[in-house]
């Protein structure tokens, strides 16, 4: 009689058993980094927000706060920065008004504010796959969150 060579099923099912336990380990670990690095970016989004901010009412005095004109307008081009295009933030931060059209998984909603100069809340395209926690800056500079709703002034700030 010959010896066969090669694996018996029982092997192949041991192997693929082992596969699928450390995929079951690996891939919530790895769905929870994916929305700690969104968050981490939408933060990092609002702190642009907020120096463009800044900068642009000190370009522009006699209009203060910007609500719609941080980026560039469609077709045109940074040459020559104006108020309604000031070229301040990237094309694709400042498309991302909806959550079709998020960066990072959240899209920003800017508003002005007669008390705060401006308002900006960042929310996670899909709460719970894109993002948990919903962000909110002013005029202030301060970034808050919230993990339930949409944050305001008054949920805690982000260390």
């Amino acid at each position: 009689m010959r010896k066969q060579k090669g694996f018996s099923l029982i092997e192949l099912l041991i192997v693929v058993a082992i596969i699928l336990i450390i995929a079951a380990i690996a891939v919530p670990n790895l769905l929870r980094s994916r929305i700690a690095a969104n968050e981490a970016s939408a933060v990092g989004s609002m702190r642009t927000i907020n120096t463009a901010q800044i900068t642009y009412a000190s370009t522009y005095p006699s209009i203060g706060y910007a609500t719609s004109s941080l980026g560039t307008l469609a077709g045109s081009s940074c040459a020559a920065p104006t108020s309604t295009a000031a070229c301040l933030i990237d094309a694709t931060l400042g498309a991302a008004t909806a959550a079709a059209t998020s960066k990072s998984g959240y899209y920003f909603t800017l508003a002005a504010s007669s008390a705060l100069g401006y308002t900006l809340n960042g929310d996670p395209a899909k709460a719970g796959s894109t993002g948990i926690k919903h962000f909110y800056t002013d005029g202030t500079a301060v970034i808050h969150y919230n993990l339930t709703a949409a944050a305001t002034a008054s949920d805690a700030a982000i260390q």
